[in-house]
């Protein structure tokens, strides 16, 4: 559908509320009476921007939260050229979840959307761009002499993902960034030898 500059804003202005709401302590079932109250408004412009309703809206969010994943990264993420452009990524990403603490958006999201159609193709893409760019570090710094070449980047990228997946989840239920931070430090330390 095509929106006038007021209306995208409006549209956004949804998606926003429901991803502050979802980083809440307690989210809960989310609601479209949530949105509303959140958001100031009408159940009528909900549908308008979300036809398709609660799921509709809610992949919507999946894609915002998956996009900021990405962008929250940057510039470092697609710069990872030497050893400390990756401390400065691996800072960035410690320093956005610490800043989450325990309710990691993207995590609370997929506990709403469950078996919303679209929602795991939203994760996989964010997934394998995330993983792409740092494949792609990985293969610059092979080239540069400064990775050993036989260690393989898709696997090595693979292992950083789930790494810091993993961190994440011990962040959501212990409240530190310990154990995100010995994932990212150590995957480092194994490229660097």
């Amino acid at each position: 559908m095509a929106l006038t500059t007021k209306g995208r804003a409006t549209r956004q202005r949804i998606i926003d509320g429901a991803s502050i709401h979802l980083r809440s302590d307690a989210p809960g079932d989310m609601t479209l009476d949530d949105i509303r109250a959140i958001t100031g408004t009408s159940k009528g412009q909900l549908f308008h921007y979300f036809p398709g309703g609660k799921e509709e809206l809610l992949l919507a969010v999946a894609r915002f939260e998956a996009d900021k994943v990405i962008t929250d990264q940057q510039p470092h993420l697609g710069a990872l050229t030497s050893w400390a452009a990756w401390e400065r990524w691996r800072d960035a990403v410690v320093a956005r979840y610490r800043a989450e603490g325990a309710s990691c958006p993207l995590g609370s999201l997929m506990n709403q959307v469950g078996a919303t159609p679209g929602a795991a193709e939203v994760v996989t893409s964010l997934l394998g761009q995330w993983q792409g760019h740092i494949r792609r570090g990985i293969t610059t710094m092979q080239a540069q002499g400064a990775v050993d070449p036989a260690l393989d980047p898709d696997r090595a990228a693979a292992a950083f993902i789930a790494g810091i997946q993993g961190g994440v989840q011990m962040l959501r239920s212990t409240g530190s960034t310990a154990h995100l931070e010995a994932v990212i430090d150590l995957l480092i330390e194994h490229l660097r030898r």
